[in-house]
Order: C-alpha cells, then sequence, then structure tokens
C-alpha cells in the first residue's frame, strides 16, 4: 500500500515549497491538505492553497479549513515578522489566479479523524503551523489519539527559538496545542530549527527554476528569491533561507535523511520561556520514548532531492 499524507499548513513560502515538494513525492499519496493560520490567516492559507494545487495541476488534492486561532485567543493577526518573511500574501506578494473551486466543507478537525479511522497506520500528517488543528483533532476522538503519526516541523532544541531566545514560530503560535500534542500521542517526530536551519537555498538553485521558463518554474523562483531576500535581513549569518517546512515533508517520506534523540517532550506555557520544547522531567526515565527530535540531518542528500524533485514538478507546467 502507498502511504497516505495529510500536511497542515499555514500556507506562506516555506509551506508552498513543502507542498511542491509532497506533490513532487511518487512514494506517498497526499490525500488532503488542512489549513491554519500563522504565516497568514487561515483564509488566506485556504486561497493560497487551493491556487498552488491548480497552478501545478493537482485540483483532486482536496482542501480543509482548520480553526483560526488558537484557543486560549479569542482572534488572530498576523505578526509583522511574519507579514516581512513571507509578505502580505503569504507567497512573497507574488500573485496567481484563485482557483475555480472551493475549500471542501467537511471541517479539518473531522477530515483528521476519519482519515487515522480509516488509514491507521498507513497515515502520517505533517504539521508545519500551530498545532491548534492537532490538538482539536486529538480531543475530538480517541482514534486520533491512539492511531496519529505525525511529522512535524517546530521547535528547537540545541539551538536558540525564532522568536524568541526559546521559543520558534510555530510553538509560540500555540504552546498548548505543541504540549497536548507531545503529551498525548505516542509518535511524534519534531523537525525543529536544529536541522531545518542548515538546509538552506540561495539564488544560484532558484536561478534552475526560473530558467525552466514555465509557470511553476516562475512561481518557485520568485517566492523563494522574496524569502532569499527577507533571510538576508533576518539572518544574515545564514547565506541563504532555511527549508524549514520541506524538511518536515521529505523527513515524512525518507526517515533516514535525519537522525533523531528518542526523548519525552513538553512545551513551557507559562513564564518567560512560554513556547520552550524541552525534554519532560517528569518522564525523563520513562522507556517507552514517545517522540523523536530530530538532531542531524543529510542536508547534500536532502538539498539535491528536494531541487530535482520541485524542478521535474516545474518543468510540467506550462511555458510562459
Amino acid at each position: 500500500m502507498t502511504p497516505k499524507l495529510i500536511l497542515d499548513l499555514d500556507t506562506g513560502i516555506d509551506d508552498a515549497l513543502a507542498l511542491a515538494y509532497a506533490l513532487a513525492s511518487p512514494e506517498v499519496e497526499l490525500i488532503g491538505v488542512t489549513c491554519t493560520y500563522g504565516n497568514v490567516v487561515v483564509e488566506q492559507s485556504v486561497r493560497n492553497t487551493l491556487a498552488i494545487l491548480e497552478l501545478f495541476g493537482r485540483t483532486d488534492v482536496p482542501v480543509f479549513e482548520g480553526p483560526g486561532h488558537a484557543r486560549a485567543k479569542d482572534s488572530f493577526e498576523v505578526q509583522e515578522i511574519s507579514a516581512f518573511i513571507h509578505g502580505q500574501n503569504g507567497i512573497g506578494e507574488v500573485e496567481i489566479p484563485d482557483a475555480a473551486r472551493q475549500v471542501e466543507q467537511t471541517s479539518a478537525v473531522d477530515f483528521l479523524v476519519d482519515s487515522v479511522h480509516k488509514y491507521g497506520d498507513e497515515l502520517v500528517i505533517v504539521p508545519t503551523g500551530p498545532s491548534t488543528t492537532i490538538a482539536a483533532a486529538i480531543e475530538a476522538s480517541n482514534v486520533f489519539r491512539d492511531g496519529a503519526q505525525i511529522v512535524m516541523m517546530g521547535g528547537a532544541l540545541t539551538v536558540p527559538g525564532n522568536v524568541t531566545a526559546w521559543s520558534e514560530a510555530n510553538i509560540h503560535q500555540d504552546p498548548e496545542a505543541t504540549d497536548l500534542m507531545f503529551r498525548s500521542l505516542r509518535n511524534v517526530t519534531m523537525i525543529g530549527l536544529d536541522v531545518t536551519l542548515q538546509t538552506l537555498l540561495t539564488t544560484a538553485e532558484t536561478t534552475k527554476w526560473a530558467e525552466l521558463g514555465t509557470a511553476g518554474g516562475a512561481f518557485l523562483a520568485d517566492i523563494t528569491n522574496y524569502y532569499i531576500d527577507a533571510y538576508k535581513t533576518t539572518s544574515p549569518h545564514l547565506g541563504g533561507c532555511g527549508l524549514h517546512d520541506p524538511l518536515a515533508v521529505a523527513a515524512a517520506i525518507n526517515p533516514g535523511l535525519v537522525d533523531t534523540l528518542g526523548v519525552n517532550m513538553k512545551v513551557d506555557t507559562e513564564g518567560e520561556t512560554r513556547g520552550r520544547t524541552i525534554g519532560d522531567e517528569a518522564r525523563l526515565n520513562d522507556p517507552d520514548k514517545h517522540a523523536a527530535v530530530a538532531v542531524r540531518v543529510d542536508t547534500t542528500g536532502f538539498l539535491l532531492e528536494f531541487m530535482h524533485r520541485l524542478s521535474v514538478l516545474a518543468q510540467a507546467t506550462p511555458v510562459v
């Protein structure tokens, strides 16, 4: 059986690249995308996701809308730094046509629960934004609690956060949700800043996409160049943009790309360290480790596969 994949995206630039990677990966079947808030509001995430799927000719992949804000808050506004990094529209101010179809009527939570019930351990879910939708699914059904396999982008264990000294952006949006996920699920792999900041893209690679002369190549090049320019301001020491969300998708498809440390995790939800992802001292000696944290990555192998897959995907779109 071909493994089934669900992406839970707050569709900014690296989410778009992650979606493209999933579409270009024949080893898995992308059965749906759930949309959350973070880089953009949830409605913009839905819009971007539908439009990107149409651009790459994959209108068969259904899209579902998740909750629009953390449970601890009544509303959500995009942070200024997120708008700077991803653009006001989330995809680097690049304009692509709206999709002809609409978001599904089924909620993201119901879709997740139904999918876990249907596919069991054949299913992998990759959240690349706040864990709000995942937490809601955990609370909705014991089937999800017992059967979900998660490969998430978020957190930082051995390096500082990128919002505060302790907190990474996705966790920072809803620490309570990620804490619930860590404490409730038995199979969570954390792909955090520890490894994603070792996977960098530069204009040398985006030029190759632009030279394809296709709509898909131009889109990938333009959004990523915007991302690279933002990194020149926010993280000039890196020399490129971090492929955070694509690495999580790649690791879900090919776990051998990363080395992991088994550890029962928690998230600090109070005080100055709110949003910190760290080992749970109360479960330190529990031999049953419910989470794995990526601490090393095959950077060269991942980047070669990333460029190859997205280039093949983009080559198949119309010439411009």
